[in-house]
């Protein structure tokens, strides 16, 4: 393959361009909001679970308390029926009077367990109150901080993607004054070899795989056309030569 000096030379600076497009890719890839927001997110979502249980535990203590003052209120309807009924002197019988009074102690000490019980578990429902209050401010606290890294990400990537579509647009025009064929043979390489498809000859070492030619090869290089495209022996690229190429 043949190709004109200079379009051998503007294909370095397709390859510089190219080069800095992956590093922007690369930049944008791990920025370090990333890895921020992935552990944000996963101490939410623990958080909101244990939030969540913290909020299903409250309900069901409010359903026992409930269910526990009712049984007190029942109790005590009972208890004051039976005071009224012997406070009436309906009650004349003296064994019917000692069941009563029998009875009403025993609501009463019924009462006092109800209660008790009650009391045990308003205790319960307003310690789970606060454990949800607090997960709840925390909670709140990791979604204020998800947006905020969420904010900084998107900035920092907004600006790589202005400067990747800045670059992107230069490595367009230079392309296109490149011949087709060459152009062609350069994404290939550098699709094949590690997204570097043309090196300079700097000082009689190849700039891609780092080699420095042997000396049938410099003879041959030497010997080529200036417009003779050339290709690394070693790493198959193509080889641009320059000024400084030591020949």
């Amino acid at each position: 393959m043949n190709a004109a000096p200079a379009d051998q030379i503007r294909l370095l600076d397709v390859q510089a361009l190219d080069v800095r497009l992956s590093q922007l890719a690369h930049k944008r890839k791990t920025l370090p909001e990333h890895a921020e927001i992935e552990r944000l997110n996963a101490d939410h979502t623990q958080l909101r679970d244990l939030l969540i249980a913290a909020q299903t535990e409250e309900s069901d203590t409010a359903r026992e308390q409930t269910k526990a003052e009712q049984d007190v209120e029942q109790v005590r309807q009972r208890a004051a029926r039976d005071q009224k009924r012997l406070d009436s002197g309906a009650v004349t019988s003296p064994k019917d009077l000692e069941n009563l009074q029998h009875e009403i102690a025993s609501l009463a000490k019924r009462q006092g367990d109800l209660e008790d019980v009650v009391l045990e578990v308003m205790e319960r429902r307003e310690s789970v109150q606060e454990r949800a209050a607090e997960l709840t401010e925390r909670v709140e606290s990791l979604q204020s901080k998800i947006a905020d890294a969420t904010s900084r990400r998107d900035a920092a990537a907004e600006g790589i993607d202005a400067e990747i579509a800045t670059v992107t647009k230069e490595r367009e025009v230079i392309a296109g004054t490149i011949p087709a064929d060459l152009l062609k043979l350069y994404d290939k390489l550098r699709e094949q070899q590690g997204g570097v498809g043309a090196a300079r000859l700097y000082q009689r070492s190849c700039d891609g795989c780092r080699q420095e030619l042997a000396i049938t090869e410099l003879n041959e290089v030497r010997s080529a056309a200036p417009d003779t495209v050339l290709r690394c022996e070693n790493c198959r690229r193509i080889l641009i030569r320059t000024p400084e190429s030591g020949l």
